[in-house]
């Protein structure tokens, strides 16, 4: 059966069509989904409002030992389809999601990733309405998993790709993160974060002075490392994203501490880039120490979080069953790199990639995002028809 006789199966049909019938139903559970805070670590509430909207449409789930929530369809090996439940920013109260005269959708997480959450449910409950779909070879996995976000550090998929009991069970993953359906995201941007902490004995900062300064110590490293030359190589970049430190203007501190992030499309360029953290932390310990007359400052450096990059090959059949279907609905996209749930299965060798889910939205990570359900039915039709080519056959969705 190729893809265009896959779209003409009656129970596909009933689907597609469901989509574009069922936009209010779909427009109204997303605007439900992200008025239920889940800031990363703290997904529960919206972890259990999810397990009760898979139940009621009729699927076998459960919430597994990460807080992830699974729904299957059919025996394994599964095809996974997963969407993070946690967001950067939560709403204080409902209120703050809301809509405006131009059906656009504002609030935190709206887009990312109340898009993939949504997306979820459509397909959840698409499946379950058609009275027939196509044989298959693989099940359907439903995730709605913890973690992805900042510090959660892929919490959720590291426990769907290692200790879970369905680990050996997934064929593949084809992970929704945000809506835009322009990109297909084959190359997994990793990441290494770090916690640097400088501390001294503090004090009074007239009849103390001369003792080592842990904030001066700190502001010194992230200088030194600021002046990393990143203009060869593999693209990389650094940020220090949050310092903090001290108790007043008129006290030395005796701690104070800055958050790095560090990314790369290499591995290799991440480790050297960690090792000129290092350099530049035992420098600023160091010449802060030479200047004092008193007592001293010490730093340590702890890793917080880990993404590895990875690459998916580029005759992959995952990738070339999602290229057909866009070729088949219009949809013009292309591949790129970006940090996703995606990047630890690729590191794995297991073949992901990371699409959006329809509409359009932006200003993700702000209390400015945004998301505009237009054109949200071509994205979960893409999403659809991709799943149902990767289910035809276990072996099919495996790497050449």
């Amino acid at each position: 059966m190729n893809l265009s006789e896959l779209a003409d199966h009656p129970g596909v049909r009933e689907c597609l069509q469901f989509f574009t019938r069922e936009k209010p139903w779909i427009n109204e559970v997303h605007l439900q989904l992200c008025r239920v805070p889940a800031p990363t670590f703290m997904e529960q509430e919206r972890a259990a409002w999810f397990l009760q909207q898979f139940r009621s449409y009729g699927c076998d789930a459960a919430i597994d030992r990460a807080g992830n929530v699974l729904a299957t369809f059919g025996a394994p090996p599964y095809v996974a389809l997963t969407a993070h439940l946690d967001t950067v920013l939560a709403p204080r109260n409902p209120a703050e999601i809301s809509v405006d005269a131009a059906g656009r959708f504002h609030g935190p997480g709206v887009s990312d990733n109340g898009a993939g959450l949504a997306a979820l449910l459509a397909i959840a409950r698409a499946c379950k309405t058609a009275a027939r779909l196509p044989e298959s070879e693989c099940g359907l996995l439903l995730v709605a998993n913890v973690g992805e976000e900042g510090e959660g550090n892929l919490l959720g998929m590291r426990h769907l790709c290692g200790p879970s009991p369905l680990a050996r069970q997934i064929a593949c993953y084809l992970v929704i993160d945000g809506a835009n359906t322009g990109h297909i995201t084959t190359r997994a941007l990793g990441s290494r974060r770090f916690e640097v902490t400088f501390t001294g004995p503090g004090g009074h900062s007239w009849s103390d002075f001369g003792v080592g300064n842990p904030v001066h110590a700190l502001c010194r490293a992230v200088a030194l490392f600021a002046e990393t030359r990143l203009d060869s190589g593999p693209k990389s970049s650094v940020n220090v994203g949050l310092i903090e430190g001290g108790s007043g203007v008129n006290a030395i501190a005796q701690a104070a501490r800055c958050k790095v992030d560090i990314r790369s499309e290499s591995n290799a360029r991440m480790e050297e880039l960690v090792d000129l953290l290092a350099g530049a932390v035992e420098r600023a310990r160091d010449l802060e120490n030479q200047r004092q007359t008193g007592g001293r400052v010490s730093a340590k450096t702890r890793e917080i979080g880990s993404r590895p990059a990875a690459v998916l090959p580029e005759q992959a059949p995952i990738l070339r069953f999602v290229r057909a279907v866009d070729a088949h609905l219009g949809i013009r996209s292309h591949v790129d790199c970006a940090s996703t749930d995606a990047n630890l299965p690729l590191s794995m060798g297991i073949p992901a990639i990371a699409i959006g889910a329809g509409g359009q939205g932006g200003a993700a990570h702000t209390s400015a995002e945004w998301f505009s359900p237009e054109g949200r039915d071509l994205g979960l039709k893409r999403i659809l028809l991709s799943l149902l080519m990767l289910m035809r056959t276990a072996s099919g969705s495996k790497g050449e």
